[in-house]
Formats: C-alpha cells, sequence, structure tokens
C-alpha cells in the first residue's frame, strides 16, 4: 500500500511509483504509435485511410467511463471489505489477550495455556498472509513459537490459519474441562475467537471469488477498441495533436483499468494492495507485549513508501 504524504503541484506529474503508468506504458506507446500513423496516413493517402465522424466516440466514452466507474466501484468494495476484515482481526487479536487475563494469573499452568493461546493467534494472522498471497510466512511464526508436533499440525492442514484456530479451541475446552475457565468466560472468549475465524472465512471469500471474468474481458475489450479506434474520429479536428488527445484518454481509461485490476486481488503485492504482512507483524507485537515479551520485531515502516 503507498503511504506517503499529498504531493506539491510540482511533484505530482512525476510521480511514478503507485501510478500504473509502469503497467500502462506498453498500451500507451501502442495507442500514441498508431494514432500517429492514422494521422499520416490520412493527410497523405486520406482514399485509404479516411476520417468519420467523433460523435459516437463522445457518446461510446461516456458509456465506457459509466462501465468503468461501476467495475471500479466493485474493485474498490472489496478492498475495502479486505481492509476492514484485517481490522477487525486486529482488534479481536487485542481483545483475546485482554480477555484471557481473566485465567492468566490463576496458576502457572492458566499461564502456559494463555500464552500457548495467544501465540496460536499470532500464528493464525501469520499463516493467513502465506494462504492468501502464496510464498513463505513473512514472519514464520509457527517455527518460532509453536511445538514441533503442533507446527507440523498447522502446516500440514488443508488449511493453516483454521488448523490453529481449532488448535486454540482444544486449548479453551481443556481450560474448561480443568476448570480454570467458568461458562461465562468460555463463552465470552469463544465469540472472541469465532470473530477471528469469520474474518478468516472472509479472506478466503474474497480470494476465491474474484469479479466475473466476462464482466472484465468485456471492458479490456471496449477499452482497447475505443482507445485504437478513437483517432479515426478527431484525425480531422485535431490535426497532429491527435496522438497526444489519444494519448491521454488512453492513460485515464487503461489506468483506471489497471487500478481496478489491483484492487480486485487486495491480498496481492502490488503497490496499491493491502498491507497484510505488516498487518500480521502489528497483531505479533500487540499480542507479545501483553506477554510481557521483550524481543519484538520492529514495528513496520514503508520503504520506498510502499508497506506490505
Amino acid at each position: 500500500m503507498i503511504v506517503r504524504e499529498r504531493p506539491s503541484l510540482g511533484r505530482l506529474f512525476f510521480i511514478l511509483r503507485g501510478s500504473v503508468v509502469q503497467r500502462i506504458f506498453p498500451q500507451l506507446l501502442v495507442v500514441t504509435a498508431i494514432s500517429a500513423l492514422i494521422v499520416v496516413g490520412h493527410w497523405k493517402v486520406p482514399q485509404y485511410v479516411p476520417s468519420v465522424a467523433g460523435a459516437p466516440f463522445a457518446l461510446i466514452g461516456i458509456a465506457l467511463s459509466i462501465f468503468l466507474s461501476f467495475r471500479n466501484g466493485a474493485c474498490y468494495d472489496r478492498w475495502w471489505e479486505a481492509r476492514k476484515n484485517w481490522g477487525e482481526l486486529l482488534v479481536a487479536s487485542r481483545d483475546l489477550a485482554r480477555q484471557s487475563e481473566l485465567f492468566g494469573r490463576r496458576s502457572a499452568e492458566a499461564a502456559d495455556i494463555r500464552r500457548r493461546i495467544l501465540l496460536l493467534n499470532v500464528v493464525v494472522t501469520d499463516e493467513l498472509v502465506k494462504y492468501l498471497r502464496g510464498g513463505d510466512c513473512p514472519n514464520d511464526s509457527a517455527k518460532r513459537f509453536l511445538a514441533p508436533y503442533v507446527c507440523d499440525a498447522v502446516r500440514s492442514s488443508s488449511h493453516p490459519p483454521i488448523e490453529a484456530t481449532n488448535q486454540i479451541t482444544r486449548l479453551m475446552i481443556e481450560l474448561r474441562e480443568n476448570n480454570m475457565l467458568s461458562d461465562i468466560e468460555f463463552s465470552m472468549l469463544d465469540h472472541t475467537l469465532s470473530r477471528i475465524t469469520n474474518a478468516v472465512g472472509i479472506c478466503e471469500r474474497l480470494k476465491s471469488t474474484p469479479v466475473p471474468f466476462g464482466y472484465t474481458l468485456l471492458l479490456h475489450r471496449t477499452a482497447h477498441l475505443f482507445c485504437f479506434m478513437m483517432p479515426f474520429g478527431f484525425a480531422d479536428v485535431l490535426g497532429p495533436a491527435t496522438p497526444l488527445a489519444a494519448a491521454l484518454v488512453a492513460y485515464t481509461f487503461f489506468g483506471l483499468d489497471a487500478l481496478g485490476d489491483e484492487l480486485e486481488e487486495p491480498f496481492g503485492t502490488r503497490p496499491n494492495d493491502l498491507p497484510i504482512a505488516a498487518i500480521a507483524t502489528v497483531i505479533e507485537i500487540n499480542v507479545r507485549t501483553m506477554l510481557g515479551d521483550k524481543d519484538l520485531p520492529a514495528m513496520p515502516k514503508p520503504v520506498d513508501y510502499i508497506l506490505m
């Protein structure tokens, strides 16, 4: 995610990171080159490169803009739901650490089980980052904090974050069976754990249910066809300025299209995706602070204005 101050007017036109220009630059070059060829061809051999009325292109452009706004709105809703969901993970993890103080001081055994529960909570978020992004866990929490047999059980599962929550449930049941928790306390902790499990499920739904492909394909095709054909409608009116106008229109349409692609997959590693690895690290810092640990990781900071 881009984390930076609002640029001044003088720097506004020179910022590349997070502007999706790198992704659409080849398309802009193609549109500009085609526009220049159309202008030159219309000037030299108008019988082969005719000009057409520009009014239909204006109407198509308006329709395409509305279509783009609907798609980007749907993609932003996915991005914002994902961000709220990771915010809920952070809050629920803090609540679990706070509520577990109820039994953590009752005995040495209860304190040990509390520590195992909270470290498993850290593993849930770390494994969730791996599940959503692929690759390795950013903090390798399972190997650092869990007993080898528990770590193997979590990582050999088909859904490691859920297996980690199941391990927490078993520890809570152990507490209840040994009368270290009352029914009311167990119910309260179980409700908080349910919030964490629900957040994992929402992330899974967002990852496995993208915007319908046909919807995206239609927009891609329409945007490309419009930008490639638009110079025919404005070669007479704009003349040599047609390539510049086509490039500006292409930047707008292709840029919005590319930005929608990034927002559609909020758990990726592109500049405008969510910093879920950083949030997982913050959860570890908060939970282990409640446990009294001192060897905490550093608070995540953006690198080159990007927080991942």
